[in-house]
């Protein structure tokens, strides 16, 4: 977009960096700034910016120059310039988690993209930080930066790759494979799991798509190369569920954990198991949200959900983004029946901490909500109790996710019908089967009880089986 709104400032020098003479400057609301090795190369820029608002030129809002200079700076069409663009384009309605994974994912693969032969930036792990938490992260890109980040960003924006090496179909190739196989590794080099190999490949493969709908590629360069896609287990590992004699026993084991740290958090555990709920909508609910009768079936509405992120990805900059169920609309919501023991631990919960009418059902002691870590260090503790050493080297219940898996599975082989296990779980009755086709009971114990009464029948003669005859 063309603006006409547009402030230039003083020079900026900032003796700490290796370009310390920075030419500023604002269109409408967005903040710019080039960097200089030499105060007159900065004051040639800054006057060419001058002369061009003197003659009544737009300005660009997304590159901040006008329109004669935009000719003469071609080399902002590069993979990092395109990829600041796209996480801007992406951010406004993006879930906070989105937003931090799409960060991450671009700074894995942004620093293969250069030209062949440009050494590696020597603080590797420097410039991924500057280029999470800052370029790829938009409200923070006008920030005052670190030396080191200032340092690196710089270096990433000058040896960034011309877009237009991608559409050679000679350099394409090494270029993409380059790019696939960082997303592939950990940052030691290790193989990375294979969800996260697909979660970095979707990116890479929505942003070059963002290129071409830009006009700056051709084609898509993920679609031109071959490259072998790890597939990803889509179904539960069976071994992870605990059953509803084993879970009560890790139950117990929460009310072991601290001074009160385990039982204010065995509500929460209950609720992922009997009402097998996501973590991140257990914690989201308040006290209005439950039904709960003196006896009988009570009745959960999850109707939001408050994932981890980080404070730096959310709008308002706390560390739970608060959302609308996973695949919902914001405005749905989910009942869940309860069973009686459900009811009377969530009851105990809310008489023993005083939970207010509408109040957040789970805080800590401070008010403050629970973090993944903490939840997590109870139930390992809490596991050790529960479980027996043989079992507990296993992944049975290994995860408080595990505790959603045994709810379902329960639901499943409990004979409900799966439209509405999904409909309690939050899926679509065919994402269901998928997901938990190995947790149904197949029929295997009836099956080998048939073959155990075979065995036990009359043993084979040198004839053969005793009554081959009526076969």
């Amino acid at each position: 977009m063309i603006s006409f709104r547009v402030d230039i400032y003083q020079l900026e020098i900032r003796k700490d960096r290796a370009k310390p003479y920075g030419a500023r400057w604002r269109v409408e609301t967005s903040y710019k700034r080039r960097s200089f090795k030499t105060r007159g190369l900065a004051e040639n820029f800054r006057s060419d910016l001058m002369q061009a608002a003197r003659k009544g030129e737009g300005f660009d809002t997304e590159t901040g120059l006008p329109e004669s200079m935009t000719k003469k700076d071609e080399e902002v069409v590069t993979a990092y310039a395109i990829a600041l663009a796209y996480t801007k384009m992406k951010w406004s309605g993006a879930a906070a988690k989105t937003r931090r994974g799409t960060a991450q994912a671009l700074a894995t693969v942004m620093p293969t993209l250069v030209p062949d032969g440009t050494p590696a930036y020597p603080a590797p792990d420097t410039l991924r930080e500057a280029l999470i938490s800052y370029a790829f992260n938009p409200p923070r890109r006008d920030e005052d930066q670190p030396g080191e980040i200032a340092a690196a960003l710089e270096w990433m924006r000058e040896n960034s790759l011309p877009l237009e090496f991608l559409n050679d179909v000679a350099k394409r190739p090494d270029l993409v494979r380059g790019a696939l196989d960082a997303c592939a590794a950990k940052l030691d080099g290790k193989p990375a799991a294979a969800a996260t190999m697909r979660r970095k490949r979707a990116v890479l493969f929505n942003y070059f798509g963002y290129a071409v709908e830009r006009g700056h590629l051709t084609v898509n360069p993920v679609t031109t190369v071959q490259w072998k896609v790890e597939k990803v287990a889509e179904e539960v590992d069976r071994r992870v569920v605990l059953s509803p004699a084993r879970f009560d026993h890790c139950l117990t084991g929460v009310t072991y954990c601290g001074h009160e740290r385990g039982m204010k958090l065995r509500a929460f555990f209950a609720l992922l198991f009997y009402a097998s709920a996501r973590p991140a909508e257990a914690l989201a609910l308040l006290e209005s949200d439950l039904d709960l009768p003196e006896k009988g079936w009570g009745e959960v509405i999850f109707a939001r959900s408050e994932p981890e992120a980080g404070s730096g990805w959310t709008d308002d900059g706390s560390a739970n983004d608060s959302r609308g169920l996973k695949w919902r609309a914001r405005s749905e919501s989910r009942p869940v029946p309860i069973p009686p023991i459900c009811v009377r631990v969530l009851r105990d919960h809310i008489a023993r901490y005083k939970i207010a009418a509408g109040a957040p059902l789970f805080r800590t002691a401070t008010g403050n909500r629970y973090t993944q870590k903490a939840y997590n260090v109870i139930w390992q503790e809490a596991r050790g109790y529960g479980l027996p050493p043989k079992l507990a080297a296993t992944p049975m219940g290994q995860r408080p996710y595990d505790l959603r898996h045994g709810g379902v599975t329960l639901w499943l082989n409990s004979g409900v019908p799966v439209p509405e296990v999904a409909r309690r779980a939050g899926h679509s009755p065919d994402v269901l089967l998928k997901i938990y086709a190995g947790c149904i009971d197949d029929g295997t114990a009836s099956a080998n009880a048939k073959i155990e009464r075979a065995l036990g029948g009359d043993a084979p003669t040198e004839a053969g089986e005793k009554g081959d005859s009526a076969a």
